[in-house]
């Protein structure tokens, strides 16, 4: 059995998965906050921008879990949430509702996680802006590739994802 999953293991190793690349050389370096900086383009659709409200906004995350997980935002660069101002944070959590419905009507999940990193010992891949992560979740998505390959399989691109969830965020 041993032989099994190591020959196992070493195909799995090889799986092409060439967007991950682009995180991996860009974690740990400081660069500007795509937060900040995505949002002052008018081209939501190449930026990933779902949705934008008067003080947050909605984005795909590049990096997903699975399809369709997003982020929600305030546009100011924030890094705590008892900084966020009470519009900010009624938005936060409206939008979330919002896109949480959305996915909801265009994936048909069976549940989702919901929360916030704060701090790089929590997670937090971008600790000066707060964020919300909403990622959809289907009952048995997590079979063995990500538990023995160590790689997520997503069937849809992230414009294929953008194009069927910004119809339900307009």
């Amino acid at each position: 059995m041993a032989r099994k999953t190591a020959a196992m293991a070493g195909a799995l190793a090889r799986l092409w998965a060439p967007w991950r690349m682009a995180y991996i050389k860009d974690a740990g370096k400081d660069s500007a906050c795509f937060l900040c900086s995505l949002p002052k383009s008018k081209k939501d659709r190449e930026n990933l921008i779902l949705y934008r409200g008067k003080t947050c906004f909605v984005i795909l995350n590049k990096f997903p879990y699975n399809n369709g997980h997003l982020l929600v935002s305030p546009y100011r660069h924030v890094g705590e949430i008892e900084e966020m101002t009470d519009a900010e944070s009624l938005e936060l959590m409206k939008l979330t509702g919002r896109a949480k419905k959305a996915i909801q009507r265009a994936m048909n999940p069976n549940g989702f996680n919901l929360g916030v990193n704060l701090g790089r010992a929590a997670g937090a891949g971008l600790p000066g802006h707060v964020h919300m992560h909403l990622v959809p979740r289907w009952n048995g998505d997590c079979n063995f590739m990500p538990v023995l390959g160590e790689t997520k399989v997503l069937p849809l691109t992230l414009l294929e994802t953008w194009d069927m969830l910004h119809p339900f965020l307009k």
